[in-house]
């Protein structure tokens, strides 16, 4: 007779073990595959594993968990899913937690303060045993550190360096970054670059800017300071593209010589290029551009746009495996070490970036007769 299952539940061990006329401590030694199961007859191993497999049984992790005292689950907290930015980094975190048989359990703040706060303290609330944090401006640093501290959760932050509050920290030299994407616009014989910022709340904003200025330094080369503009805080990653657009119309506006626009990241750079094109202007015909990051659609646009690459994929597997670093020292009863890991950027040439042939930038479309 066919046993008639409860809907309300998962099904359980006692559910096989009904099914297949054998005690539970039997099922449940021959689907853990305890020590004690080689001794259990080979026709008997594969009948409760047939049943469990027509029951659509699985093994019941958060009974398990509670037994051990353990989660096996890690907190990843990111500003904003949406972002292109975050999604090499996730891949990387989720391939080698799951390689390490850990669930990452992703959480969405949506560039919101308040629920990035509570994003964390559910972490905390369901036991997380680490937390990785993409961070930007929403990053609350006093009460992160306040609560992880107090509950000895290991912490790792991406994107920010936090080393000197003894968090481990995983970023891009955006020093170098910023000196990466002038020093090639220079190398193509732009002497005459706008440069768009990043907001003022962006960590990486003023890293970026130094790098700039130092490789302006070392070749003598002059920033028009009526160039240099810098983007609003961002509601999310998307108004980057529209203020992208709405700054160059600005640089436009001024009736300024220039030949190259370095943009903050790339969904800026995009947005430049919309700009340009909507003021009949070609890229790279009459302005060369260069974004940072290197997502997705830097490689499909059209042009496609020369950047400033981040090892977003390496990134996250390294954030993942400090973590996993830090619970092994913790089962040890050690002190997990804090670690730095700078990640250099690379350049991405691609077509939204030419030689300057020094021919006067021609006037936007709207200004002409």
């Amino acid at each position: 007779m066919e046993m008639k299952k409860d809907i309300r539940n998962h099904v359980k061990l006692l559910d096989v073990a009904k099914a297949s006329g054998f005690a539970v401590s039997t099922v449940s030694i021959v689907l853990n595959d305890a020590p004690l199961s080689q001794h259990v007859a080979a026709s008997t191993r594969k009948h409760i594993r047939e049943v469990a497999l027509s029951l659509g049984y699985h093994p019941d992790a958060f009974a398990r968990s509670l037994r051990r005292n353990r989660s096996r689950m890690i907190g990843v907290i990111t500003y904003d899913l949406s972002d292109p930015f975050c999604i090499s980094i996730i891949h990387g975190i989720e391939d080698h937690l799951q390689s390490q048989g850990y669930l990452p359990q992703f959480m969405d703040a949506r560039s919101q303060r308040s629920l990035f706060e509570t994003h964390l303290r559910m972490a905390l609330e369901r036991r997380a045993e680490g937390i990785i944090v993409i961070a930007s401006w929403v990053f609350d640093e006093n009460s992160i550190l306040e609560d992880i501290k107090k509950n000895h959760v290991p912490v790792v932050v991406v994107g920010r360096d936090m080393t000197a509050r003894n968090i481990s920290s995983v970023l891009v030299d955006n020093d170098a970054g910023g000196y990466l994407a002038l020093q090639h616009l220079h190398q193509l014989g732009h002497r005459k670059v706008a440069v768009i910022l990043g907001p003022e709340e962006m960590f990486d904003s003023q890293p970026r800017w130094e790098g700039i200025q130092r490789y302006a330094g070392e070749t003598k080369l002059r920033l028009n300071p009526s160039l240099i503009c810098q983007l609003p805080s961002q509601v999310n990653p998307y108004s980057a593209y529209d203020n992208g657009i709405t700054l160059t119309e600005a640089l436009l506006a001024k009736g300024k010589d220039f030949s190259a626009i370095l943009a903050f990241d790339d969904l800026t750079a995009l947005g430049v290029i919309r700009g340009l094109n909507q003021s009949g202007l070609s890229v790279p015909g009459d302005c060369s551009v260069i974004g940072f990051d290197d997502v997705f659609p830097a490689a499909v646009s059209l042009p496609s746009l020369t950047t400033i690459r981040q090892s977003m994929l390496q990134i996250g597997e390294t954030a993942a495996k400090c973590v996993m670093e830090a619970l092994k020292a913790k089962e040890d009863r050690k002190d997990a070490p804090v670690q730095i890991h700078t990640f250099p950027p690379t350049l991405i040439a691609r077509e939204s970036t030419a030689i300057n042939c020094d021919k006067p930038r021609p006037k936007s479309a709207r200004t002409k007769p």
